[in-house]
Parts: structure tokens; sequence; C-alpha cells
């Protein structure tokens, strides 16, 4: 025996001092099987030697580290059983009792099988049990990270939670808790945390988890830790642990579809709307079956008024030449829904005339154009911002930053929802689904709405005194996408926090983690001159709830969650009525009002034509403009150069949700339709044809991505359908017109909007950037491309100080196959085919990066139109590059010279 001690102690002494190289040796020679079958013939002659028993532990817990099969050997020698019998009987004996812990450790991270584990468990717990706040610290940490390892295998977790093991892990954590005050062992805390979190990972844990008290356990002991940084493990691991055992709920709606319903022509079998309307509509759906009602109403009835300006209120030039009007308070004398003043006096709202600060906004000739729209709910109201417009705020709104722990206080909060459940007032206060039960209100409460164009909020339930759950539509016959929102609130209180989360929200980040604000639109201010959209919001973050998608809107998979926006606002005004949104509105009836305006300015040296491309599935125009310079004179020669012009042709708005490509688009008609020489150069060097609205349906009522077919018009241009994609196939067949006679655009751009990346952007088409992303076995010397398409985004770098040339991308995915700039490229052979993407947050670069604020600022109206106007200007020094006689004296690329870019001697000057 003593012998035996001997050379341990000299194996011991050697691999210690040796380290990983001589351990290696050790394991390769047999020495893992050796030590395992000494231990377990030593084991057969109790009582065990304790000192061989030290010895061969604390070489095992070496050797078990460099024996990838050390799991497999110790079980099939039948080692394990000796060393959890050896911790069974040594619970006190600590010299003794760490070794073997070890050992245990390794062969738990080595083997997590099914076989075998079950034996040592119990052997673990009772290490908790017997010692929970006598034991070294070192003895528990080892145990711990044991039971880490063992309870990362489903089975064996399931076994710990069938023998209830789980109640004792927390009650332990609880205590360890209560005694631990001077946060000398967090990492054992931790530990304990892990097993739990290990223990929950499968369906059975997670039961037992809420069974045994747990969310109130880790709620309370969590709170307590929230005042100590260095605590914030602790707090993380069991914010993570809380949120997965969270009981997982539908949302409180009647179906997942959209509260409307457009009949279409016919459905096509493998379509989304087959899937969702393969019987007749009926219950909540609404169809839309009769001719827009012209009349319009409003909610509430403005009526404007001239009166004495209160000092330092509104600017005079705001509110002179104002005249009075007053919207219908109903349609054809049925009275219009929502509350009214008492004794049926409609509610008076003096407001400012914004004509001198918007010459392309007209209140009144914004109503015209209402009467004329279309909509699938037969919308009777009218949103005080689209009428009386939007002015550009002067000031710069910085990214905001974002506050320590924002997120885990909101997560806890809604964790303290189920906890104390008692508290939740649960008290629907809006609801597009049941709008002929009037709601109950005491006056406590907010009051929603979003019955107007572009308006999307489909319920709202007040769970606190001053916290609602808000609700959004999805697209037209569609069953998700949401994201757009755009409601109005009133009968608020002044200086009081109120809390709004959007519930169903689908994608899994977004900018309002990353400093985005909302927008907030109020009436007071505007009366009192300041009619802007201003970004609002404090305690703003984006998470996964606890509420479950059906698998059918998460495209066939299962256990998906959708997603909370929360932020708080606190108004400024008693019964002011405001607007909330997800970007700047820009609607349909808008885009036909600054058409109007814009073909007023037209002059003698201007050519416009605005004709109708098609008309949508829900009857309304989509108009098509033809801008360029009108010949000089009727000689061959000027007619000449009229014909032989270059193509431009441009769209936005395919998504409706991405109002900031609209106001790009606003920018770029503006440019055209002006006076400046560098317009009229632009116009006397192409013929621009621009759809501004691809997708008017989908704006006007509501949606974020789809038309009323329920489909994503960006993907059908490679078998655009007549009748279910009226103006994609009506768009393509231009195109491919201009191709027939000659005509090939020179440039192709589709503006976009972008809701996971800052400032702006371009995505092009390149044969061999998309190799070399792809990895294709093609030799890249057998591939010649023009590198032309990088000239339009590196004149844009130059001249735009929102354009990032570091975020464009040139590589043809597989995804965007069917989308407008891979199919004008692929088919129509447009070489600068792109898609132009515009941040719905920020930009955080250049001149926006200021000292002041290093994250950057929120981008606005101006910003976008100004990009909209520098688009232009590109095309503009584009020009250069494309003329044959410039091309033919440039024996060099224009891309090899960065200067000659920059080089604007030759075109007028575009910087003033």
């Amino acid at each position: 025996m003593q012998t035996t001690l001997n050379i341990l102690a000299i194996l011991n002494e050697l691999l210690t001092v040796g380290g990983g190289r001589r351990t290696g040796v050790f394991v390769s020679k047999g020495g893992t099987a050796v030590l395992l079958h000494l231990l377990v013939s030593s084991s057969k002659d109790p009582p065990a030697n304790e000192e061989l028993m030290l010895h061969i532990h604390s070489l095992l817990g070496k050797v078990g580290l460099k024996d990838r099969k050390f799991g497999v050997k110790a079980r099939l020698n039948g080692a394990l059983n000796v060393t959890l019998n050896l911790v069974k009987h040594n619970l006190q004996n600590y010299k003794l009792l760490l070794p073997c812990l070890q050992v245990l450790r390794v062969y738990s991270s080595n083997c997590t099988g099914s076989r075998g584990p079950d034996l040592r468990i119990p052997g673990i717990y009772s290490i908790y049990t017997a010692s929970t706040t006598h034991v070294v610290a070192a003895r528990l940490v080892t145990s711990i990270t044991a039971l880490l390892c063992v309870c990362s295998s489903g089975m064996n977790a399931r076994r710990a939670v069938d023998r209830g093991h789980l109640p004792t892990l927390l009650a332990i954590y609880q205590d360890w808790h209560r005694n631990d005050t001077r946060h000398r062992h967090v990492v054992i805390r931790k530990s304990i945390l892990g097993c739990i979190k290990n223990l929950t990972n499968i369906k059975l844990g997670r039961k037992a988890f809420i069974d045994a008290n747990g969310m109130r356990i880790l709620y309370n002991t969590s709170t307590e830790c929230l005042s100590v940084r260095t605590l914030d493990p602790l707090v993380n691991t069991s914010s993570l642990i809380m949120r997965k055992c969270f009981p997982k709920n539908r949302l409180p709606l009647p179906t997942i579809k959209s509260v409307f319903h457009h009949l279409l022509p016919h459905i096509p079998a493998g379509g989304p709307v087959a899937q969702l309307y393969n019987q007749p509509p009926g219950g909540k759906t609404h169809l839309f079956m009769s001719p827009y009602r012209s009349k319009i109403g409003c909610k509430f009835c403005f009526i404007i008024s001239i009166s004495k300006r209160p000092e330092g209120t509104a600017d005079p030039d705001l509110v002179c030449s104002l005249g009075r009007l007053v919207l219908d308070a109903g349609v054809n004398g049925d009275s219009v829904d929502g509350p009214q003043e008492e004794g049926g006096e409609q509610a008076v709202l003096e407001v400012p005339d914004t004509a001198a600060l918007l010459p392309l906004h007209d209140p009144d000739l914004y109503l015209e154009m209402v009467k004329s729209t279309r909509s699938v709910p037969a919308y009777t109201e009218v949103a005080y911002p689209d009428y009386f417009g939007h002015v550009a705020l002067n000031l710069r709104e910085p990214i905001l930053e974002r506050v320590y722990g924002v997120q885990r206080t909101k997560i806890f909060q809604d964790i303290e929802r189920l906890i104390h459940s008692s508290d939740i007032l649960d008290k629907v206060v809006y609801d597009l689904d049941n709008q002929s039960c009037p709601v109950i209100d005491n006056g406590e409460s907010l009051k929603f709405n979003s019955k107007f164009e572009s308006g999307n909020l489909r319920k709202a339930v007040q769970v606190r005194k001053f916290e609602y759950d808000l609700i959004l539509n999805s697209d037209i016959n569609s069953n998700h996408y949401h994201q757009w929102f755009y409601f109005e609130v009133g009968n608020m209180r002044p200086g009081v926090r109120y809390r709004f989360n959007i519930i169903n929200c689908e994608k899994s980040n977004s900018q309002f983690n990353y400093g985005m604000q909302v927008l907030m639109y109020s009436v007071q201010d505007a009366i009192n001159g300041s009619p802007h959209w201003v970004r609002t919001g404090s305690d703003i973050c984006y998470y996964k709830n606890h509420f479950s998608r059906s698998s059918i809107a998460a495209g066939g998979q299962k256990g998906k969650s959708y997603f909370t926006l929360t932020f708080t606002v606190t108004f400024q005004h008693k019964d002011d009525v405001c607007y909330f949104a997800y970007h700047y509105p820009y609607t349909y009836s808008m885009l036909k009002m600054h058409l109007q305006k814009l073909s007023a300015l037209r002059t003698a040296q201007i050519y416009y034509r605005q004709d109708d491309l098609c008309e949508t599935l829900g009857g309304n125009s989509c108009p098509l403009l033809t801008i360029t310079a009108m010949p000089e004179s009727s000689s061959n020669d000027h007619i000449s150069q009229f014909k032989s012009r270059p193509v431009v042709f441009l769209s936005a708005r395919v998504h409706p949700g991405e109002t900031n490509s609209s106001w790009v688009m606003k920018g770029t008609l503006e440019f055209l339709m002006s006076c400046s020489p560098q317009a009229q150069s632009l116009r006397e060097s192409y013929i621009f044809k621009i759809i501004p609205m691809l997708n008017p349906d989908g704006v006007i009522n509501g949606n974020h991505r789809c038309s009323l077919s329920g489909e994503d018009l960006n993907r059908q241009w490679q078998s655009p359908n007549a009748e279910l994609h009226p103006t994609i196939y009506h768009a393509k067949s231009l195109l491919q017109y201009l191709r027939a006679t000659g005509r090939t655009p020179l440039v192709f751009c589709d503006y976009h909007g972008h809701s996971r990346k800052k400032n702006v952007f371009m995505y092009g088409c390149s044969i061999k950037e998309t190799v070399w992303q792809t990895n294709v076995n093609t030799s890249t010397c057998e591939l010649h491309e023009d590198l032309g398409y990088r000239t339009l985004p590196k004149l844009l770098s130059q001249m735009a100080p929102v354009f990032s040339l570091s975020s464009c991308s040139f590589v043809v995915e597989r995804s965007k196959e069917a989308t407008a700039r891979v199919v004008v490229w692929r088919e129509i052979g447009v070489q600068r085919s792109y898609t132009m993407e515009s941040t719905l947050c920020g930009c955080d670069q250049g001149k926006y990066k200021v000292y002041v604020c290093l994250q950057g600022l929120q981008i606005g109206t101006s910003e976008l139109e100004e990009m909209g106007a520098q688009f232009c200007l590109a095309l503009l020094r584009l020009r250069r590059f494309t003329s044959p006689l410039e091309l033919h004296n440039h024996n060099s690329h224009p891309l090899d010279t960065e200067n000659d870019l920059i080089d604007t001697r030759s075109i007028p000057n575009i910087t003033r």
C-alpha cells in the first residue's frame, strides 16, 4: 500500500509540474484506465483508504481534462459510483470531498449522456442541503459547476426536475441571498442561478419553476439587487430565467387576420390570401362593398377662426390669413363615432395657417384630394397633422442616449403583472374588432383613434392607471407585418408619465434600441404656432415579450414570440389631442395635393406631364410623371437632342410603412420643378419617368408592407399579375417598352426606408461582387464587368452628408431575386439599377456626429428632402461620365482617380 501511495504521489507531482503535455502523454499510455481500475479495486475492501482515495481523485481530476473518453471509461469501469459513494459519506470531510467533486465536475463536462448521471445528482444535491451556509466556497463552487454540466443535458435536467430538485435550488438561492449580505459569494449565487437556468430550458422545468413560486422568489431577490451594480450578473440571469418561464399568452384578439378585408378579383391557390380566406369572411371582418363616401367628417371637428394671439405664443406669420372651415360632423346625416362636447356642440380649435411656410401645402386642397381617395374601411375622418401640415424643425434632434438598465426595468414591470395580477385593470378603451360596442368611459382613461387615412391601431388596453398596451392591425388580407403605427390620443393629464407598449411587433431588433424615438404631433402646440412632428419619448426600448405568434403568421416556425416597443411620454397640455407615428406620415392624399401644387410651378422651360399608370385594386389611380426640359426650338437639332436624352426611372413607396422614401421623393420632385440653373441643366440632360407611390392602397389603409393583395409588391417583379399587382405589372411593362424602343433607362432607382441601419445608402447589382461574396467556383478573370455601377454611390458619398458608402452593397442575394432592383438589372439591362435606403432613425457620421452628441442626430423631413435634391445633383455630375465625348477624352475609368470625380470645373456650381 505504501508503495502505491508513493508512486501516486510522484505521479501527482510530475503531472502538476509538467502541465498539459505530460498529462497528454500519460493519457496516451493508458494511464486513465489504470487509475480507474485502481479506484474500483481499492473500494472493494471497505473501509477505503482515505489517503489512497485522495491521491487517485487528485490525479483523475487532472487526467480527465485531457482524456476525451474519460466519461465513458469511468462509467464502464464503475468508477463513477465509487466517487458518488465517497461524496455521500464524506460530506463533512472537506479534505477528501473537494477532489471527489472535481472529478465529478470533469466527468459531467466530459459526458452528458443519458446513461449513468442519475446516480450522481442526489449526491450533489445533498451537498447543497447539508451545508448551505457552512461549506467552504471552493467546495461549493466546484459542486455547482458539476451540477451545471449535469443539467446542460435535457435528459439530466428532466431527471432533476422529476425528483423535485428545482424547488430545492430556489430555496438554496434564497438562503444565500439572505445570508450573503456583504456580497462576497456572488459567484456561488450566480452558479446556482445557472443551474436553475439549465433546468428551465425544458418545458417541464418551466412548469416546475412556476409551481414552486419561482417568479416571485427571483423577482423579489432581483429587486433588492437593483441598487448594487456589482450584482448585475445576478439580476440579468434572473431576468433571463423569468422571461423564459413567463407563461405564453395569445394576443387578446378574436383573430390574427386584419380587421379589414378586401375582396380580390381572384385568389391564387398557393398565395398567402388563400391560406387566410379559404372560406367566406365573417364575424368581425369588414368588407369593402360600396363606393367611398364623398363627404368628410372628423371626430374632433375643427373650426378655424381668427383670434388674438396670446403673448409669446404663435408667430404672426403663422396666424395670418386665417379663414373659417368646418368639417362635417357626419356622413349622410349619420353622427360620427366618438364623443362630442357637452350639449352636442362641436370642439372649436384655433389653428395657424401654415401656407406661408409650406408652399406645397393647402388644407382646402387636401380636403378635396381626400374626398376622391378610396379606402377599404371608408374613412370619414381627417387627421389634424395631415390637414394642417408639418413644418420642419429648425433645431436638430440628437439620437437618444439609452438609459442604463431601462430594458431590464421594463421587463421587471411586466413580470410584476403576473405576480400582482390583482393590480391590473385590463380595461379595453379602443377596439376596432367591436366598433358597435361602446367603450365605457369614466373620464380617467385616454381616448384613442386611428380611423383616418394611413392610421393603424387596432386595440388599446389600459393595464394600469397610466399604462396602455397597444395592438397594431395586420396588413389587409394578411396576418402579420406589424410595424407602422399612426394613431390619435386625447383626454390626457399634463405632467403625468404615460407608458405605451406596442406589444405585437415582429422584427427581432429595432433602432428604437439604439436612440430612435417615436414622433408626436400636438394640436395645442400647433395652435400656439408650432405645427411640428417632434421626436419624443423616454425609457424607450424594444424587447421580446410573452405573447406567442401563430406558426402561420411566423412562416411555419413554432415557438416564436412578438416583441414590445415601449416608450414613456409626459404631455404638456391639458385636454390636448396628440398624434403618434412610427415615422413622419405622408399620405396618398398628400401626394395628390403636392403633385397638383407642383404642376402649378410649371414654366415654359419645363416639360411636365402627369398620367395615370393604372388603377389599383382599391380603385385609386397610380400617378406617373414625366419631367424634362422643353426643346429650345422646333428645329431638327433641338428636337433630336430632346429625343436623345437618356431616361432616368425613379419610383418610391412600394412599402407603405417606409414613409421616409416619400419625403426623399418630395425633395427630388421639388428640385426637378425648381427654376435653379442646376435643375434646368438636369432637365436638359435627362428625361425623368417617375412613379412617386407604387403602393397607394397600402399607404391609404395603414399597411406596413403589403398591398391589398396581401403580398409584398417588391417581391412580384419577376412575374407580376395584372389583376393582383397592377402597379408593378404596368411599371415593368413601361420599362420593357422603353427597352424595346431603344430607350433603356440609364439609371433606375427605387426609394426605400431601412429600419435597422443608420444613414442613407444604396444596394446595387454586380456579378463579380456576388461571386466573391457567395464563393461560387467561377474564375473572376472570366467575368468582365463595367464598374460604372459604383459611380453614382461614390458621387453621393462625396456630396450628401447623410450618405454612407461603407453601408452600400452590390451583392445580389437569392432572397432579392424578385425585387425591382434585381429584375430591372437582369431583365431590362439597366446596369445602374439601385435601391436607395434611407434610415428611419438618424445619421451618425460626418457633420452629424458632432461633439455634443457623439451618437449622431435623428433624421428629419428637411434632411430627407435634402437627400432627394442631392440625388438629383449627383445625377447631374453623372452626366459627364456617360457622355460619349467625355468618355472618349478620359482614357482611364471614371473611378480610377478620385480627384476626377470631385472636379467641378466643367459643370455649374452645385454647392450653392
